[in-house]
């Protein structure tokens, strides 16, 4: 996979950011809760308003429609979102998945029948993240993603992205307010200050 790049991202009087994930490379993303590290992936994945170059590899954000973009680089949101009623409705072909990655999101082949509504919290992440991996993505967007998980699940989903990163060189920018996680599962670290400012070790301060 390429890498993704981005050059004077401008959003809701953020910015400008820019910085660049390498193909296969982790970087963690970390700040102060209202910061606006959220508000930065939804922007990356162009879901609200912006401006700047957003690239992965050859492919421009501006220059493909952006249900496109939005599939390449995939973004996982902190609260997933669900509108039918049975799990596998929610897949276009849940009979794709293979065992091995159902097993290593903590289920079997049942889930495709189960009913949304029973569904705890944990499930819907573990079942968002089977989605989110099932659509091929160049390039992995993930917020927050085990927030809600016990720490077994903990560790087979973060084995499960990196796997998905490694295999297909996914570029992945990784938020998470559990600083020994980024330790585990990152390269490095992008640093988002309260006043809006992004960190980047080793360069400039981005951002107003």
């Amino acid at each position: 996979m390429p890498p993704l790049e981005i050059d004077k991202l401008c959003f809701r009087n953020r910015g400008p950011y820019s910085f660049r994930l390498e193909s296969g490379e982790c970087v963690g993303l970390q700040g102060a809760s209202g910061a606006g590290k959220s508000l930065l992936l939804r922007a990356i994945a162009d879901l609200d308003p912006r401006t700047g170059t957003l690239r992965l590899g050859d492919l421009d954000a501006d220059a493909v429609a952006a249900p496109l973009w939005r599939r390449t680089v995939g973004l996982l949101p902190a609260e997933s979102g669900w509108w039918l009623d049975l799990v596998g409705d929610h897949f276009t072909d849940f009979d794709a998945i293979d065992d091995q990655t159902l097993t290593a999101a903590g289920f079997d082949r049942s889930v495709q029948g189960w009913q949304v509504s029973r569904l705890s919290t944990g499930e819907k992440q573990r079942l968002a993240i089977l989605r989110l991996l099932h659509n091929q993505p160049r390039c992995l967007l993930l917020d927050e993603p085990t927030a809600s998980l016990d720490q077994q699940a903990v560790t087979r989903i973060e084995e499960l992205l990196l796997t998905y990163s490694a295999t297909h060189q996914a570029p992945v920018l990784w938020v998470s307010h559990d600083l020994t996680q980024l330790d585990r599962v990152c390269q490095r670290r992008l640093f988002m200050e309260s006043t809006g400012h992004l960190v980047i070790p080793g360069g400039p301060a981005d951002g107003c």
